[in-house]
């Protein structure tokens, strides 16, 4: 291979690695596993292995679409903040046109499969997701502290999608599902603000509260002692037995812990902490439900 051809490779290399990117694969493939798990336990353990691909493949497109089309809307404000300059559309290594065309074709063929593959609700419930998170998430941050609370709802709703594609309806244990994973959220997303703060000054991101640190504080203790017990509700509903209760009970109060110990004192070592505990917390309870499913 001459240098010529070397090159031309680097490049092909070097694009599509920055396509790989502006889909954030780490949190589509999270997505895609929430989904996944939630479809699992909604199914008794009895879910056939296509469903369940299917399911992951097509909120993991749509997931993928909504956020490369994230990118392109705040190309931007990523080019100001530290966290995001060294993102494809600021540094250039994708056009506007292409990462628009990317995320559209993404988006669309993800709900194309979901209402396929897997059913209408489902379908409908993804494209409710990406229509909050454009439509009112992403504008809303500029203007209200209101957009934290609205976002947390299209990055619960997979824990839905994939409960409905197995029972075809919204019951309670798919709500319950939905409000885990909407109150493990806001800890998750307020430590992220404060750790943040100065970035999104920068771009005018209202994502802290008015009362800044000591508001903060008292939401992650109120979201945190709230999802101890909706944590409880599928066992309630026997889908899951004790082990998950107990497992549940405990990881809950240690995260219950943080919290509290970052309202005392919300620093960015604190909110850090809260942060990496949200990060710990959901996975580890997503497997106690597995293993319980499996179990059961």
């Amino acid at each position: 291979m001459d240098h010529a051809e070397a090159h031309i490779e680097a490049t092909g290399h070097s694009r599509l690695r920055a396509y790989y990117e502006l889909t954030k694969p780490g949190i589509a493939g999270y997505v895609m596993i929430t989904a996944g798990v939630s479809a699992f336990v909604a199914s008794g353990g009895d879910v056939a292995l296509a469903m369940a691909l299917h399911v992951m493949v097509g909120t993991g497109l749509a997931t993928a679409g909504a956020l490369s089309l994230n990118q392109w809307v705040e190309r931007e404000l990523d080019a100001v903040m530290v966290r995001t300059r060294g993102r494809p559309l600021p540094t250039g290594r994708v056009s506007p046109m292409a990462a628009l065309a990317f995320g559209t074709v993404l988006l669309m063929g993800g709900l194309v499969w979901l209402a396929l593959a897997v059913g209408a609700l489902p379908a409908l419930l993804t494209a409710a997701s990406g229509l909050m998170y454009h439509g009112v998430y992403t504008p809303l941050k500029r203007h209200s502290f209101v957009a934290t609370l609205a976002g947390a709802i299209p990055g619960a709703l997979p824990m839905l999608i994939g409960w409905t594609a197995v029972t075809g309806v919204v019951d309670a244990g798919g709500l319950a599902m939905f409000a885990i994973g909407y109150l493990w959220q806001l800890p998750h997303v307020l430590g992220l603000a404060w750790m943040l703060r100065d970035d999104y000054a920068r771009v005018g991101f209202k994502l802290v509260p008015p009362g800044g640190a000591k508001a903060i504080g008292w939401m992650m203790i109120v979201s945190t002692a709230v999802l101890l017990p909706v944590s409880w509700v599928p066992a309630a509903l026997d889908y899951v037995g004790t082990p998950y209760t107990v497992g549940a009970t405990l990881i809950g109060l240690a995260f219950l812990g943080t919290a509290v110990a970052a309202a005392r004192d919300l620093t960015e070592a604190t909110a850090r902490r809260v942060f990496f505990a949200s990060l710990l917390y959901h996975p580890v309870l997503l497997g106690l439900m597995l293993f319980d499913t499996f179990r059961l």
